[in-house]
């Protein structure tokens, strides 16, 4: 056996594992040329977009194989692992998801210590005993299942949920009834989500893709509504909103045709869905279900810029952002629904952004929170009956802050806030008396290790000296020397925002002395909906640069030192990290793409690509063809380049980022780079993007973060063990 050459950087000792195995072949190429819009582009790997082909599997395989050994490898990697295990152990049971009927029966996904996926409970109010309803981890002996999502009748009789295996997502719905915990005997296939109930309790609406192959694009194109009866037939389930049923509505192949029913307004409501950030919407009288064809009425048009609603008995109140960059909520009579008369009800804040997934009504009025810069959350109320706004004082300090109401017929509100060093906690708040009360879910824990954090959050000009806002998490005394190992991780998409959260996971990479570090970039929403377009489409470049920017701060500064930073992100993040990876090789110790977009170009070339073009654009424009080809990482990797190690995941079940866009990013890089770092690429087999993973998968792909990030930036403890030629 030849040698193992170690390599060596201010960052300490970077070669493999002592125990590593030799480089597995390199990947097979078979190139292929298009021309977009007079711009010639060689693509030596296209071959890798065919999964089936024996040569590619092989190639994968091998790389998985070569990735495993490489990490298991890492010293300090089971000592992380074994760290979440005992942090998992201190809570009796972690609860989420909770959902209340009108009975108050509570549902809700719980696991505990020992539990490997979520289980899902109900009970007869905060107080009442538990019941187990559904079991994945036995339901069916030898096979892997998680709960994807659920859906409770109104009345709490019954819940329909959805099962998928291997993290695929897509999978069968099942319906119980909740008193007997007896399954209805159909299964109903190919379903993404649980449905959406009518308001006899007896059906519901749901949308079925056409197959669950997450390589077959049909299996996503032409979809529809249906509203299924419980206790017949699939095959019996009569469509409700698609396409073929109404054309003039303008539906396009890619799109998905939503159909639910809102108890508060009466009304149906059929959403036509892509990544698109503005709602496209319509509405119906429920009674018009009687009819063979239903008379959908315009609710929302994109051009609206409408990007959420809420409802009570009287009102549809919706966020938009039209000539309002941190949004407006606006309110208009659910008898005539009408954008262009509404009336405008909370204005836009000069310095606070809505976050639009947190609007919430009861009898007592609407609820909702804005942010500061994305870290800083805010409680705020308008009484049913006036038009005033007032600031709620939370009972401890936010950096998010999530709210759920029962229905707005009830005065039920709970509030969680959560911090970067805080742990969720969930409270009641009564209007009456404005008064919090505790009211936990999850079992309460202590986690002393993180008592001594500093949380810094700063605002750092950008290249074009924008100012972006950068989270900072450290133990005090950290040294501001340059010598901390860094970890950067970002996202930048669809206008999600990187708000706080609580995860003693990533914390444990501050008690190796390390920083980690929150680039608020743009493309996300954390300042509103004018950040989010900044980073979109044309003005992607945005993204990766504000990151690039963000580190360069931090060097200038003295945090940290380029051979020291790790940069993290997954799915719509890989581009990020995929292009400042490969827009300044020079700045980054380590790269760790998970799931992630690293070939935007071809994206449209996979079944979930198409409903993404409104994020990130069309080959079929040349505007957006020309952003998509600058944003695209795989095509921007040079021959000859001194690349940092580079740790590149993938799911062979992923049903949105499909594997051969990571796939052919790790093949590129590998031929191209010549700084002897390693260029690991893991497909994971048995999962999809994440969603679903068994919680000891969940351990060991935090472990291979943190892992190769530390040996990487050097941290002492992960070093490898001098190998030793044989």
């Amino acid at each position: 056996m030849k040698k193992l050459f170690l390599f060596f950087s201010a960052a300490g000792l970077l070669g493999l594992p002592a125990e590593a195995q030799p480089n597995p072949a390199a990947a097979p190429s078979v190139p292929a040329t298009n021309t977009y819009f007079g711009v010639k582009v060689v693509d030596p790997y296209r071959n890798l977009e065919n999964l089936t082909d024996p040569a590619v599997q092989t190639w994968i395989r091998a790389q998985a194989d070569y990735a495993r050994q490489t990490l298991d490898g890492i010293p300090g990697r089971q000592g992380l692992i074994d760290q979440m295990k005992e942090f998992d152990a201190r809570k009796a049971a972690q609860v989420r998801g909770l959902k209340v009927a009108d009975n108050d029966r509570y549902f809700y996904f719980k696991t505990r210590p020992q539990d490997q996926q979520p289980k899902l409970y109900c009970r007869s109010g905060y107080r009442g005993t538990e019941v187990l309803l559904f079991d994945p981890e036995t339901f069916e002996p030898g096979k892997t299942y998680t709960i994807g999502s659920f859906s409770p009748s109104y009345d709490g009789s019954r819940v329909a949920f959805e099962i998928s295996e291997m993290g695929a997502e897509v999978g069968t719905l099942r319906i119980m009834e909740v008193k007997t915990r007896k399954l209805y005997p159909e299964k109903i296939e190919n379903t993404w989500g649980a449905g959406e109930w009518l308001p006899d309790g007896n059906s519901f609406t749901y949308l079925p893709l056409n197959g669950r192959d997450v390589k077959d694009p049909a299996a996503r194109l032409n979809t529809q509504s249906l509203m299924h009866r419980v206790g017949t037939p699939a095959s019996q389930d009569r469509p409700v909103f698609s396409a073929r049923l109404y054309p003039a509505l303008n539906i396009k192949p890619a799109d998905y045709p939503y159909a639910g029913y809102d108890r508060d307004t009466r009304l149906l409501y059929g959403f036509i869905s892509t990544v698109e950030r503005y709602l496209h919407a319509y509405y119906a009288p429920v009674a018009e279900l009687a009819k063979p064809r239903i008379a959908w009425q315009p609710l929302f048009k994109p051009a609206q810029e409408v990007t959420a609603l809420a409802t009570d008995d009287q009102y549809i109140y919706f966020t938009t952002s039209k000539n309002s960059p941190r949004q407006k909520i606006m309110r208009m009579p659910v008898a005539r629904p009408n954008v262009a008369t509404a009336e405008t009800l909370v204005p836009e804040s000069p310095d606070e952004a809505l976050d639009v997934e947190q609007l919430r009504t009861t009898k007592d009025g609407l609820y909702f929170v804005r942010t500061r810069n994305g870290v800083e959350a805010k409680l705020y109320f308008v009484a049913k009956g006036t038009n005033k706004m007032k600031h709620i004082a939370l009972p401890q300090p936010a950096g998010s802050l999530m709210l759920q109401a029962k229905n707005a017929g009830s005065p039920d509100l709970w509030v969680t806030p959560v911090g970067w060093t805080a742990d969720r906690k969930r409270y009641r708040y009564t209007a009456a008396t404005k008064k919090f009360t505790p009211e936990p879910l999850s079992s309460e824990a202590q986690y002393p290790e993180f008592d001594n954090l500093t949380v810094e959050e700063l605002m750092v000009p950008s290249h074009d000296g924008v100012l972006v806002p950068l989270s900072l998490i450290y133990k005090e005394g950290t040294p501001h020397d340059g010598t901390a190992p860094t970890l950067m991780f970002g996202y930048g998409a669809y206008s999600i925002s990187m708000n706080p959260f609580f995860s003693p996971a990533y914390l444990l990479w501050t008690q190796q002395g390390g920083v980690l570090a929150v680039p608020h970039v743009r493309g996300g929403g954390e300042l509103g909906e004018a950040w989010h377009k900044a980073g979109q489409k044309m003005t992607k470049p945005n993204t990766w640069k504000d990151l690039i920017a963000c580190a360069e701060y931090l060097v200038k500064n003295e945090y940290t030192a380029p051979g020291r930073i790790a940069i993290n992100g997954g799915s719509a993040g890989g581009i990020l990290i995929g292009r400042a990876l490969t827009e300044r090789p020079d700045l980054f110790a380590a790269a760790i793409p998970e799931v992630g977009c690293l070939n935007a170009v071809r994206m449209e070339n996979s079944p979930n690509g198409p409903v993404n073009a409104p994020e990130f654009g069309t080959v079929q424009k040349e505007d957006e063809c020309k952003a998509l080809l600058e944003m695209d990482a795989y095509l921007h990797v040079k021959p000859g380049t001194n690349y940092p190690a580079t740790l590149i995941t993938a799911g062979m079940n992923d049903p949105r980022v499909i594997a051969w866009q990571p796939a052919k990013f790790a093949a590129r890089l590998q031929a191209s780079t010549t700084s002897g770092k390693p260029v690991l690429f893991f497909t994971d087999y048995e999962a999809g993007h994440g969603i679903g993973d068994s919680k000891q998968k969940q351990f060991e792909s935090m472990a291979d973060l943190l892992a190769f990030g530390l040996w990487q930036t050097g941290a002492p403890a992960f070093r490898p063990k001098l190998a030793v030629a044989k």
